[in-house]
Order: structure tokens, then C-alpha cells, then sequence
């Protein structure tokens, strides 16, 4: 595993050290663009009331700035987690250590943090935390990238096999206001694409196809485990 800080991560040091490469061809992260139309997208009433609940708490929450710690995943990704039944198995919930970051503003260093939760090996979780809500979640994208790309699926005990080790891992980045999937092939060459930003300021509810897109991607993990 890596020893992280913001300081030292940065998209320049991952090509170098990986030659990580950014894939612009849609084919290669097909997995999140699930549109009004895919039959993936299936939010049932239930869940767009509940999805509809959380929007309207997080909006509810901007508008008493700034966010108190830890209200992203209390408010945001937990509710969310729990309607995709990520808290029981065959998906297994762990944490990774934080990792800081800061941000001058007007000469006044403002400090985050970033949690990682790991669902299978293969599904990352990175929670932008701060008692600011404008730090953009592309700030955690280096940071994400190195996990997805040092910790691949064929690393875990059970899973040493070539073929697990070629085995893409994906990512989710939030704020709880910004939602940005990625995608990561360690080998043979390291590759990357992002899925375009979702947002909770958004006309309508980005949730829905959040949850949609998280639902595929653990269902392609349950498939290929």
C-alpha cells in the first residue's frame, strides 16, 4: 500500500511513477453511463422518495453554511450505502486512513480530509470531509487513482490469479455536493477515465443516477468475484 499525502500525490507523479495513461474512448468506462432510458436505470418509488429526502437535507444543510464534519457521509453517502445494501454482504465495508488537505485561502490555510471506504477490493469510496463545502472533488482524484491503481483486486489474499490481477477497480468521489466515478486498469499499462460530474445543484436529482450507477457496479463485482 502507498503512504499518501496531498503534498507528494499529484496526476504528474502517477504517470511518472505508473505511466498512467487518461483514456478519453467512452468504450473504456462504459460502466457509468446509464442514461434516463437504460434499463439499469430502475429507481423504484421508494427509493426516489428516499433519494428525494436526501437531496432536500443536503440542500437544507447549504443553505446554513459552513458543513460540520462529517455531515457528507452522514447525510449524503450512508443513506445512499444503505439502499444499495453495501452494509451486508456479499459487499465488506472498510476504512482506509485519512489524508489531509489544504487550500490558501486569502492567506489562511483551510484544511480538509479525505476518508476511504473499500467495498470488495474493487469499489473505492473516497469522502471529501471539511468545514468548508467548495472543495472540488477533482482535488481527490490523484489521491484516488494511486489507491485504485497500488491496491488492485488481485492483491487480496484470494484473489492471486493473472486474470484477477488484470481485473479493473473503480472509484467514487463525493463531497456531497459532487459525484465523480472513475475507472482504473493497473495492467497491462495504467489506464484511467472519469465518468462526467454529477451534482446535487443540478436540475432534478443526479442521485438517481448515482444509486443506478453504484447498483451496476456492485452487481459487475458480485458477477466477477
Amino acid at each position: 500500500m502507498l503512504t499518501l499525502t496531498s503534498q507528494d500525490v499529484t496526476l504528474g507523479t502517477l504517470k511518472e511513477a505508473f505511466g498512467l495513461q487518461h483514456i478519453q474512448d467512452s468504450a473504456f468506462f462504459s460502466e457509468w453511463q446509464i442514461t434516463e432510458n437504460s434499463p439499469e436505470n430502475c429507481v423504484s418509488p421508494l427509493e426516489a422518495e428516499s433519494l428525494d429526502r436526501i437531496k432536500a437535507n443536503f440542500t437544507s444543510l447549504m443553505d446554513r453554511p459552513p458543513l460540520l464534519e462529517n455531515s457528507v457521509k452522514m447525510v449524503v453517502l450512508a443513506p445512499l450505502l444503505d439502499l444499495l445494501g453495501f452494509y451486508q454482504p456479499p459487499f465488506s465495508l472498510q476504512t482506509e486512513p485519512s489524508i489531509e488537505i489544504i487550500a490558501e485561502d486569502e492567506g489562511t490555510s483551510v484544511r480538509g480530509r479525505i476518508d476511504i471506504l473499500v467495498l470488495k477490493n474493487r469499489l473505492w469510496l473516497t469522502v471529501i470531509e471539511t468545514k468548508r463545502s467548495d472543495f472540488s472533488v477533482t482535488r481527490a482524484i490523484p489521491q484516488t487513482l494511486s489507491y485504485l491503481l497500488a491496491n488492485p483486486a488481485g492483491k487480496d489474499a484470494e484473489n492471486k490469479d493473472a486474470e484477477n490481477e488484470n481485473r479493473p477497480t473503480f472509484g467514487l468521489i463525493t463531497n456531497g455536493n459532487e459525484f465523480l466515478f472513475l475507472k482504473a486498469n493497473p495492467r497491462p499499462i495504467a489506464q484511467y477515465a472519469n465518468s462526467r460530474l454529477f451534482s446535487l445543484i443540478n436540475p432534478n436529482n443526479d442521485l438517481y443516477q448515482v444509486l443506478s450507477i453504484l447498483r451496476e457496479l456492485g452487481q459487475t463485482l458480485h458477477r466477477s468475484s
